[in-house]
């Protein structure tokens, strides 16, 4: 039977939890520690390394295996000798899931050969969202700000603390998030928000991941493993969200998939996908890898 969407792969690889630790790919000592402590691990191998140690990053990538159902490997942009090298190197492992790098086009990400998350990170590749996300080796979509805005010639993706809600995105950054979550949505691939670089301000990374799942993000990648924790546990539903959905879920039953009230609220069909969202979130809590988080130096 061929896949619903042509343009799917069949048993694509999905993130097995919400929290998306980055490692430097230079880095092999942290390899296993941000594993442990992470659900995947992204090994960078373009922002987090300098250029002179990219040689030695692709050949620890290949001497330092890890799970490779638990990894992504972050490559450098198409069109780059390094993205060439990159992909040679990963050739020798067993990884089998890439995150390309100012992605800009669909014929770079089928290019990889492998299962690629499409970074949407420059003003080129946010207009090309769709078409990016259309590839059928595109398994899922992530934004960045801070490429994005300096390819705007601007100077900051969120506002300052003299400024209007100082901490949050300025527009044009809200503007790529939502299209990114869209054009992921419309080719049914997952979206991987994007990391909150103030390691201290824990407080809009709760907010941020908060409403990453109202929307309908898969997961919310993230730069130290102090972040963790607070990604996990918005994503994990509450109490109270859970039996909700329960109710919603058994009362639709009893009403054979009619609208009915519930507490006074009308409860139709997409009201009934929201509550079987949200139980899905919940059982797939109980699999999350549970690590010590206490570490903070291991990124």
């Amino acid at each position: 039977m061929m896949p619903s969407n042509p343009q799917k792969l069949a048993n694509a690889w999905t993130p097995p939890g919400p929290a998306l630790l980055f490692c430097p790919a230079d880095r092999p000592e942290r390899y296993q520690k941000a594993l442990d402590r992470a659900d995947v691990v992204i090994l960078d191998l373009e922002d987090a390394v300098s250029p002179e140690n990219r040689v030695a990053a692709r050949e620890a990538l290949i001497a330092h295996p890890i799970d490779p159902d638990r990894a992504i490997v972050r490559i450098n942009p198409s069109g780059t000798g390094d993205y060439r090298r990159d992909l040679a190197a990963i050739a020798d492992t067993n990884y089998r899931v890439v995150m390309q790098a100012k992605a800009e086009d669909p014929d770079s990400i089928i290019a990889t050969a492998l299962q690629t998350i499409a970074l949407i990170e420059t003003p080129l590749g946010a207009t090309r969202a769709h078409e990016i996300a259309s590839a059928v080796n595109c398994i899922g979509l992530m934004w960045g700000a801070e490429d994005l805005v300096a390819g705007l010639g601007g100077k900051s993706s969120r506002f300052g603390p003299d400024e209007i809600r100082p901490g949050e995105y300025r527009e044009v950054a809200r503007y790529v998030r939502s299209l990114t979550r869209i054009a992921a949505a419309a080719h049914d691939k997952f979206a991987v928000d994007s990391v909150h670089i103030d390691i201290n301000d824990t407080a809009g990374l709760i907010a941020e991941v908060r409403d990453a799942v109202a929307v309908g993000y898969t997961a919310t990648a993230c730069i130290h493993p102090s972040q963790v924790p607070y990604i996990r546990d918005g994503y994990r539903p509450s109490e109270d969200e859970i039996d909700w959905a329960r109710k919603v879920v058994e009362g639709s039953e009893a009403h054979h998939g009619s609208v009915f009230s519930l507490e006074g609220q009308m409860i139709d069909g997409p009201v009934l996908r929201q509550a079987e969202v949200v139980l899905a979130r919940a059982v797939a809590a109980l699999d999350v890898p549970v690590g010590d988080n206490a570490t903070p130096d291991q990124t």
